[in-house]
């Protein structure tokens, strides 16, 4: 398990920081419909950003380890969620987000060669 997060270690750590950028790119979308047009832009921005690093990071590391990693999306929607927009979490969210990073853990580790 170790020997495939090893390999794939700078993949991993872009694609962790292209699903932040790109969660906080859609919540700063949904905060400028409040706010307005220079948040949007600025959720672009971010969003763009993280795609960008996604690119990248696809040439660090395999496909097969990479993408499911983009699940993490929704552990990081939810934790800015409830932190940013003071939404709840329900213990059904608290479950399906150790469900997604169990799989997450699983899938990374499971490519050894």
């Amino acid at each position: 398990m170790l020997k495939s997060i090893q390999m794939n270690k700078k993949g991993i750590l872009l694609m962790l920081i292209s699903s932040l950028c790109v969660c906080i790119g859609q919540l700063l979308w949904k905060l400028s419909a409040d706010k307005g047009i220079v948040v949007m832009l600025a959720g672009f921005l971010f969003y763009g950003a993280g795609a960008l690093v996604m690119l990248i990071a696809y040439r660090f590391g395999k496909l097969s380890v990479l993408q499911p990693m983009l699940s993490l999306n929704y552990v990081l929607s939810i934790i800015l969620a409830a932190v940013v927009l003071k939404e709840s979490i329900t213990i059904l969210k608290c479950i399906g987000v150790i469900v997604i990073i169990a799989g997450v853990v699983l899938i990374a580790g499971g490519d050894e060669e």
